[in-house]
């Protein structure tokens, strides 16, 4: 596998030099700031990733006002509590995108959450403590455990918190591919992700980079080089 310092010139040269890269790089919290968010931050992220899935993100983000009283600011205990006639009336309610399927993995997202709290103490707590190192793991719980989190939803959801995460972008997988990572196209396979996580551990041991930053440089050292002014203003994909 390539040296990731090649990687990371060739992104560098790409946006117009380093200054230029780093202000393109997600912020990562720490796990102290992380486990301090408010459990209902976590259920507005799944929601606003979930539903942004297939669909035009920034029609979800224009009525991302609308989401927040719909659905009582995320508060899971609010959430529970709403009788089925409630849920009725959410289902034909203009202020959101009326998507039925969607607005019933908000539910069942709140009470993943709220079981998950009871086991662990804290929702907060359990995906700041998660080890980067099996990141993978982690993708495996949302989509067993959470209502529509597989694939990069999930991961999406993961880096909006503040989770240090890769996201597997179509230019991440590509990069990935380019440096002798043996993986599908597509890759969703144990064996695949096992061998994604092991290149990003091999790769955060060569450069001390958190994986959040790795995966957006591996993104940007491939593909089409968007100039760094739209990539600022356009939050829809990893592509560069």
């Amino acid at each position: 596998m390539q040296s990731f310092e090649a990687i990371h010139q060739r992104a560098a040269e790409r946006k117009g030099g380093e200054a230029v890269l780093k202000t393109l790089l997600p912020a990562v919290l720490t796990a102290e700031e992380l486990a301090a968010k408010d459990e209902s931050r976590f259920l507005a992220e799944m929601t606003r990733c979930l539903f942004q899935a297939g669909f035009v993100w920034r029609v979800i983000n224009q009525k991302w006002a609308g989401f927040e009283m719909v659905f009582r600011g995320f508060d899971i205990n609010a959430i529970l509590s709403l009788p089925p006639e409630t849920w009725d009336e959410i289902s034909t309610d203009q202020r959101i995108v009326r998507n039925g399927q969607k607005i019933r993995a908000v539910r069942a997202n709140a009470q993943f959450i709220e079981d998950v709290a009871i086991e662990q103490g804290s929702f907060a707590r359990f995906i700041a403590d998660w080890p980067a190192t099996d990141l993978v793991g982690l993708f495996d719980v949302l989509k067993k455990r959470g209502s529509r989190l597989g694939g990069n939803t999930g991961q999406r959801f993961l880096r909006n918190v503040g989770k240090d995460t890769f996201v597997l972008s179509n230019d991440v997988v590509r990069c990935l591919r380019e440096n002798r990572v043996e993986i599908a196209d597509h890759p969703t396979s144990k064996r695949d992700m096992g061998r994604i996580q092991g290149a990003f551990n091999a790769w955060h041991r060569e450069s001390g980079l958190s994986y959040a930053h790795l995966s957006k440089i591996a993104a940007f050292s491939v593909g089409e080089n968007y100039p760094a002014e739209l990539i600022l203003g356009n939050t829809m994909s990893d592509a560069p």
